[in-house]
C-alpha cells in the first residue's frame, strides 16, 4: 500500500490547506465587489501618469501595502495626503495569488521585490525623474530592501520610509515559536501562503536580507514604529542599523498616540507627518499631538 500524500484532502494537513483555501477564495468572493468598485473609482488624485514632479518635491512616491492589503486600501488617506501637499504619488499591487483577489501580499517576496522593480521602473519612465522615495507599510517597509539590495534599487531610490516594518520578522507575540510543536505546519504556512512564511523572524529570507547589515550605501531610511504593534513584535525589531537610518518611535513625538499596526499605516496623521518630513528632511517641521490637524 502507497503512503498517503499528506497533502492529500483525505489526510489532517490536506484538510487543513483545502479548507484555508476555501476561506481565502469566500472572503475573496465576498469582498470583490467593493475591490472592483474601488479599483474603478477615482484615486483622489494618485496614480496619475500624467504627473510631473515639482521643483519643490522632484521625486515620485511610490506607496507599498501590506500583507493582506492592495493599492487602494491600504493608502485611503495617506495617498490625498501626499497629493495634496505637492507629490507625485503612485501605488502598486504585488504578491498576488491565484483567485485570490484584493488580498495581496502573499506570495514569496522575491518575487515581489521584481514586481516593486518592474513598477519603479515605470514611474521613473513616465516623471522623467531620475530617483524615487519608496513608503511602505508593514511588508511593504521590508520587501523593498531586497530590492535595494539584490535587484540594483538603490540606484534609483532616494529614501525608504518603513512604517511598522517587519524588518528582522516577526514572533507574533511568541505564536510563530509554537510552530516547531506541530509538524507540517510550517510546512503547510509555506506552500499555502508563503509571503507569510518569509517573514517569520529566522526565516532563509530574512537571513539572507539582513545578511551583512540592515541597509546598502545612498539609500536613506526612516523607520516609525509603535509601542502597540501587536503584529512585528517585539516592536524594536522594526528598527535598522547602519548609516542613514532614522528610528522614529510614534509616541515619542505623541504620546497619546495609541495607534497599533493596522492604524499607525492608514490613518493615523500623526504618523503621516513624520512620513512627510523623511520625504523633505530640509523643510521638517517638529511632528506632536497637533500633527493631527496638519
Amino acid at each position: 500500500m502507497l503512503p498517503r500524500n499528506p497533502q492529500s484532502p483525505r489526510t489532517p494537513r490536506g484538510r487543513l490547506a483545502r479548507a484555508l483555501s476555501v476561506l481565502l477564495l469566500a472572503v475573496a468572493a465576498v469582498l470583490a465587489p467593493t475591490a472592483t468598485a474601488q479599483a474603478a473609482a477615482p484615486s483622489r488624485g494618485w496614480n496619475d501618469w500624467t504627473c510631473k514632479p515639482s521643483a519643490a518635491h522632484p521625486r515620485p512616491v511610490v506607496l507599498v501595502h501590506g500583507t493582506l492589503g492592495n493599492s487602494v486600501d491600504n493608502w485611503l488617506a495617506l495617498a490625498p495626503y501626499l497629493v495634496n501637499r505637492g507629490y507625485c504619488v503612485y501605488s502598486l499591487d504585488y504578491g498576488q495569488l491565484p483567485n485570490v483577489p484584493f488580498f495581496h501580499g502573499l506570495g514569496p517576496i522575491e518575487k515581489s521585490a521584481s514586481q516593486l522593480d518592474a513598477f519603479v521602473d515605470r514611474v521613473l519612465a513616465a516623471t522623467g525623474a531620475p530617483e524615487t522615495d519608496l513608503v511602505g507599510h508593514s511588508q511593504g517597509g521590508m520587501m523593498p530592501r531586497w530590492y535595494l539590495k539584490f535587484l540594483g534599487g538603490a540606484e534609483k531610490v532616494n529614501a525608504l520610509v518603513g512604517i511598522a516594518p517587519d524588518n528582522h520578522g516577526t514572533t507574533l507575540l511568541g505564536l510563530t515559536k509554537l510552530l516547531p510543536h506541530f509538524p507540517g505546519a510550517e510546512d503547510l504556512i509555506k506552500a499555502s501562503t508563503p509571503g507569510l512564511a518569509d517573514q517569520i523572524a529566522g526565516s532563509a529570507f530574512l537571513t539572507a536580507l539582513n545578511e551583512g547589515g540592515d541597509t546598502v550605501p545612498g539609500v536613506r531610511y526612516h523607520v516609525i514604529a509603535t509601542r502597540y504593534d501587536e503584529v512585528v513584535t517585539p516592536y524594536r525589531t522594526q528598527f535598522l542599523s547602519g548609516p542613514d537610518v532614522t528610528n522614529v518611535l510614534i509616541q515619542d513625538k505623541c504620546a497619546l498616540d495609541l495607534s497599533e499596526h493596522v492604524a499607525i499605516g492608514t490613518v493615523d496623521r500623526v504618523t503621516f507627518h513624520e512620513v512627510a518630513n523623511a520625504l523633505d528632511p530640509a523643510h521638517a517641521t517638529p511632528t506632536t499631538c497637533l500633527s493631527v490637524v496638519g
